[in-house]
């Protein structure tokens, strides 16, 4: 790999094999599937067997292996075919699987990665709450140790919101509450669809990423098996706040894609559009627009790729990770916006990419902890 770039050989394979899957699986479909709030469930089998969901998991338990800049060319190319609503139902294993590859129990492990690598079961993140989504802390989902003849259980209730591939979801990594208030009593179970007492809401109906189902999660006296708790009880916080770190590189790169997508549809709509006997293209204030919109996209993608790389050689960077979040979905604020602004009431046409692309872009900002959270991370780590 060049000292210039994150992307070697392997990488720009895999950046083929999956533009041809979007190409051929996702592209032909996505308009409508977006307008049918869902995909069908055997994308989740055939983007296993091409071995992109695999990618940056351990091959001992079905995974591809690879470093951090494969999963981002699988972000970035699943990203191309305009549905961040997709990319997140399909890409939904990347936040609630890593807990439990890196602490759950080998047995747990064994029964139930490998099926998620491959598309057969789908795996979901069970955190936000209806009383309060970023306050993770504060979370009141209440599981309580018991035994019934004989045998260990975690006897859980309350409710989760806004979980991606709710509706679909075999598996789900849920935040509960085993301890006292506060960050210290949080711990992690494995909740398998069908467990007793365990119950998911009608899909919820979303200002954008339509094609990704969401919905509530309820617990009404479920009974958990002990042996599904993820690593230690009462330190599940901890691992919360691990996994955040991937989520908001995620975030960024589809934030960044977003940005990407929406500058690549003005170039092309101001070569194309007549207006007062010329082509958008010759007035100077759009070439001057896309020109800043080009140059904030660069800027932020670099800084991206920056802290990829630096969490990819294990360092932690929670404040530099926070602030690439913000900085991305900022861009991607103002280079939707100005999309929609260029194409004008076409733009605001719901079969219009950029419209699409204006209405998804919304969540970037808000899911993985708000831009304000992000603030209070980066500001704590400023002042200490």
């Amino acid at each position: 790999m060049s000292a210039l770039s994150y992307f070697g050989e392997t990488h720009q394979l895999i950046r083929a094999t999956a533009s041809a899957f979007v190409d051929q699986q996702v592209r032909p479909n996505i308009d409508e599937w977006e307008e049918q709030g869902s995909f069908p469930r055997e994308l989740y089998r055939q983007a296993g067997e091409a071995g992109l969901l695999g990618i940056n998991y351990p091959e001992s338990l079905g995974g591809t292996g690879g470093d951090l800049f494969q999963k981002v060319v699988w972000l970035e190319e699943l990203m191309r075919a305009g549905s961040g609503g997709l990319t997140a139902s399909l890409c939904s294993l990347d936040i609630g699987l890593p807990p439990l590859v890196k602490y759950g129990s080998a047995e747990l492990k064994e029964r139930v990665v490998p099926q998620v690598l491959c598309g057969e079961k789908v795996y979901a993140l069970a955190i936000t709450e209806p009383s309060g989504g970023s306050d993770v802390a504060n979370l009141k989902t209440r599981a309580r140790r018991e035994t019934i003849d004989g045998q260990a259980f975690y006897r859980v209730n309350g409710g989760k919101t806004f979980i991606t591939s709710a509706t679909r979801a075999d598996y789900f990594t849920v935040a509960v509450r085993t301890g006292e208030a506060g960050y210290g009593g949080v711990s992690l179970l494995m909740v398998e669809k069908g467990c007793p007492g365990f119950s998911v809401g009608q899909p919820l109906k979303k200002m954008g990423w339509w094609a990704s189902d969401t919905a509530e999660l309820f617990f009404d006296d479920c009974l958990v098996p002990e042996q599904n708790l993820i690593g230690e009880e009462n330190s599940g916080f901890r691992m919360i706040t691990a996994n955040f770190q991937s989520e908001r590189l995620t975030l960024a790169v589809m934030a960044n894609m977003t940005a990407q997508l929406a500058l690549e549809a003005c170039q092309d709509y101001v070569r194309e559009r007549q207006a007062f006997g010329r082509p958008l293209a010759g007035l100077q204030t759009i070439r001057h627009r896309l020109a800043d919109m080009a140059t904030q996209l660069e800027a932020s993608r670099e800084f991206t790729y920056r802290c990829a790389a630096r969490m990819d050689n294990g360092e932690q960077i929670v404040k530099e990770i926070s602030m690439a979040k913000n900085f991305a979905t900022d861009v991607s604020d103002k280079l939707t916006h100005d999309a929609v602004q260029i194409f004008g009431g076409m733009g605001y046409m719901r079969e219009s990419l950029v419209a699409r692309l204006y209405r998804d872009n919304r969540i970037l900002s808000i899911g993985g902890g708000t831009r304000e959270i992000m603030n209070e991370i980066i500001s704590k780590q400023l002042l200490g």
